[in-house]
């Protein structure tokens, strides 16, 4: 399966290790990502490379008019550099696998977020895919600007 890999900066008003702090705790994903509707089951687990990490499961809901369709995806949330960056690895049915890469810089008073999302999907949901994910990004980058202005 191709990898597709694109990257979204922008600006937040709160210092590094406030939004750092944030994006650590598997809670405050839930209308961060505004498909996630729940977290559940958060424990201690090693990511791929062996750094201490968390897992857990994020319930995604799509809906298409009445109908609603509630997908657990298996997530392990690893801080990639103490204050600095972090990484998300979701593991979803259908064999999507997704990898989210946050950095955090100091800019002014505030932080600049550069996160890079790498995607990796049968070709029959390449489309769908792809176009949620990176809706998802843009709505999770404004909403974490809301939450740290």
């Amino acid at each position: 399966m191709p990898i597709e890999t694109w990257q979204h900066m922008f600006a937040v008003a709160a210092p590094p290790e406030t939004v750092h702090a944030h994006l650590a705790d598997p809670h405050s994903y839930v209308g961060l990502s505004p498909l996630v509707v729940a977290v559940r089951d958060v424990r201690p687990v090693r990511d791929a490379q062996g750094r201490a990490a968390l897992g857990y499961v994020a319930v995604e809901r799509f809906r298409l008019g009445p109908l609603r369709w509630d997908n657990p995806i298996a997530v392990t949330l690893s801080t990639v550099h103490a204050g600095r960056a972090l990484a998300s690895s979701v593991v979803s049915p259908g064999g999507v696998r997704l990898v989210a890469t946050t950095e955090l810089a100091p800019h002014g008073p505030g932080t600049q977020v550069t996160e890079t999302v790498e995607v990796r999907c049968p070709a029959v949901l390449r489309a769908f895919v792809l176009r949620q994910a990176r809706a998802v990004q843009l709505r999770r980058a404004a909403e974490l600007a809301r939450r740290m202005s």
